[in-house]
């Protein structure tokens, strides 16, 4: 029996002995920027475009998290949408856009898109959004 301690004992010491490591050289991690990241998705406005609103209802939207912010998010990226704001309690979209490059249809398309479970209707242009 003490054999058998003085065996597990060594192999116990062993163990600890060759797995400790005392590497001097510091882990390096590379750690991406994040201010970096917002600058390359920043988009240019065009000064001289021709902007107009339109407001829209979605309907099929189920949640505030999921729905609503993957349709705003989906709109937002649009090359000539200026801004997107969608409300899951009134089931409103408000979209100011660039005439020359973004059009009712296109909203449209984008948000089926998303899911074919949304349905846009009652596209209207505005002058101003409803709060």
């Amino acid at each position: 029996m003490k054999t058998i301690k003085h065996i597990l004992t060594l192999a116990l010491f062993a163990g600890f002995a060759l797995s400790c490591k005392n590497n001097a050289n510091p882990e390096i991690k590379t750690v991406q920027n994040a201010s970096a990241e917002v600058k390359e998705n920043t988009k240019t406005l065009d000064p001289n475009a021709s902007y107009a609103k339109a407001e829209f209802t979605i309907d099929g939207m189920t949640c505030a998290v999921g729905c609503a912010a993957a349709i705003q998010k989906k709109i937002s990226k649009m090359d000539g949408v200026k801004s997107a704001k969608v409300d899951f309690d009134k089931k409103l979209a408000m979209v100011e856009y660039d005439e020359a490059k973004v059009n009712p249809t296109l909203l449209t398309e984008e948000v089926a898109k998303v899911s074919e479970t949304y349905r846009v209707s009652d596209m209207k242009t505005v002058e101003n959004f409803t709060e």
